[in-house]
């Protein structure tokens, strides 16, 4: 991986993902594309006669908290010797991060929170990123900002499009990892069982150690949950909404689940 794609604004979780970032691409000697995105429609105010209007002085002030905030980013890349360069948008923040995401080997960011101040907390983007890019999505908790490519990685496997996608996407992080397992919960797949994905992996020179779990009471996520932690994993690797969003919102899902619950980041593939 040689091109990261950041997501910069200022909430609680862009310390995370700037170390996050700063991590991964000190390992892989990647480059780092910083996204500064302002969701424009949050300071558009409507009058009685329907006219759009931004208050001048709330604009200036959120231009200069812009440029503080990418002043303290840039120093920080340039303390650690990174390649970087930087990009100013305004609009949707997915719809952005998507575009953007076009010539980038991940996109980095956080995992939603749903307190604080509407204004200044991560927004909900990781699903629609996850779902409609075509690039690979790292969702990174805003408490555990750090990437170690030599801990063990959890790999979820289901035999589906998805997982396999997430798996090839996966593998030039994968050849960094002290150990490597690939997690089957509940029945394996009959076309495409794990042991495929290993001999897949074997042949890219990752050698993935076999994990058949039953699912338990609590569900694939927390099976998911529990085994990445029995085996020290630091992140998890899984493909993104099998099942349609719709489906997964009226019946619950592995991927919503997951987004919202795992401490650990993901690796995410649709």
């Amino acid at each position: 991986m040689k091109s990261i794609l950041l997501h910069v604004q200022t909430d609680p979780g862009l310390a995370s993902r700037l170390d996050f970032a700063i991590d991964l691409a000190q390992a892989t000697g990647a480059h780092i594309r910083c996204a500064q995105i302002t969701p424009f429609d949050r300071f558009v105010g409507i009058d009685t006669f329907g006219g759009v209007h931004v208050s001048e002085v709330m604009l200036e002030e959120l231009r200069e908290a812009e440029q503080l905030e990418r002043a303290r980013v840039e120093t920080r890349l340039a303390q650690e010797g990174l390649s970087w360069d930087w990009t100013s948008q305004d609009g949707d923040i997915a719809h952005m991060l998507m575009a953007l995401g076009r010539l980038s080997d991940v996109i980095i960011v956080s995992r939603a929170d749903l307190g604080g101040n509407v204004l200044t907390r991560p927004d909900d983007i990781v699903s629609d990123v996850a779902i409609h890019s075509r690039t690979p999505v790292f969702s990174v908790p805003h408490d555990r900002g750090y990437f170690e490519a030599g801990r063990a990685v959890a790999i979820a496997w289901n035999g589906s499009y998805e997982a396999a996608h997430a798996l090839r996407s996966a593998v030039p992080l994968l050849r960094l990892a002290g150990a490597v397992h690939l997690i089957e919960v509940g029945q394996p797949d009959e076309d495409f069982p794990a042991i495929l994905a290993a001999a897949y992996l074997q042949r890219h020179g990752v050698t993935a150690k076999l994990a058949a779990v039953d699912a338990p009471a609590g569900g694939i996520g927390q099976a998911l949950r529990d085994t990445a932690s029995a085996v020290d994993a630091g992140y998890l690797v899984m493909g993104a909404y099998g099942h349609s969003r719709l489906r997964e919102a009226i019946l619950g899902g592995v991927t919503r689940d997951l987004i919202a619950h795992a401490p650990l980041p993901l690796f995410l593939a649709h």
